[in-house]
């Protein structure tokens, strides 16, 4: 409910913004002849362009090359932990196999053989749940960091595009934005990660230390 109240608030002030543009165009007229009938104009008139932009994260994402390799770079540490964690998993498994074809065979020496065997493995089980436990929240760690690291680098490259091309807001338009419908020609996501991937250089898969 608060993050609905949220969207709310948000969603006013950014209306109340648009709004007071309009006014601001209008301005030079007064009285009844400057009224809705002027907004109504100015809103279908296809040549007026608000101070206000958006992007298009999921695109950028998919295209802006710093982006790429920081994904990149988690999938290859999510295949590194995957592979410990197959490479401890057939341990094991071979580990259990041997001792029920020893169990089979009558192999152990002695009963209190067996016993420690099966707690070794039983042992061998626990700690591999521990480790995966430890690289999952690696991983989450490593993700959430690289993503700060993302999303700061987009801020401070959006003021540095933004000093030439003067919006007043730029929107996104994820899930959890106030942006429901906008026009094509206020869309810039093109035009961003253009400036991002002149900025960055191309893609070059980077790796993050595991």
């Amino acid at each position: 409910m608060k993050n609905f109240s949220n969207y709310i608030v948000s969603g006013v002030l950014a209306i109340a913004v648009i709004v007071l543009f309009i006014l601001h165009f209008t301005s030079g007229k007064s009285g009844k002849e400057a009224d809705s009938r002027d907004l109504s104009v100015l809103l279908n008139d296809s040549s007026v362009t608000l101070p206000i932009a958006y992007v298009n994260v999921d695109s950028l994402l998919m295209n802006y090359n710093f982006a790429k390799d920081l994904n990149e770079s988690l999938l290859r540490k999510e295949e590194s932990t995957r592979a410990t964690l197959n490479q401890r998993q057939n341990q094991i498994n071979s580990a259990a196999q041997e001792f029920e074809r020893k169990l089979r065979n009558n192999a152990f020496l002695s009963q209190e053989r067996a016993q420690q065997e099966q707690e070794r493995i039983i042992q061998m089980n626990q700690e591999y749940q521990q480790l995966a436990d430890r690289l999952s929240q690696e991983f989450m760690i490593e993700q959430q960091k690289l993503n700060l690291q993302m999303e700061d680098t987009i801020k401070v490259r959006l003021e540095e595009f933004n000093r030439e091309r003067n919006y007043e807001i730029i929107f996104s338009n994820i899930s959890t934005s106030t942006l429901i419908y906008a026009k094509d020609k206020y869309d810039i996501t093109d035009e961003v990660v253009q400036f991002l991937n002149n900025k960055y250089g191309p893609a070059t898969a980077i790796t993050t230390a595991e």
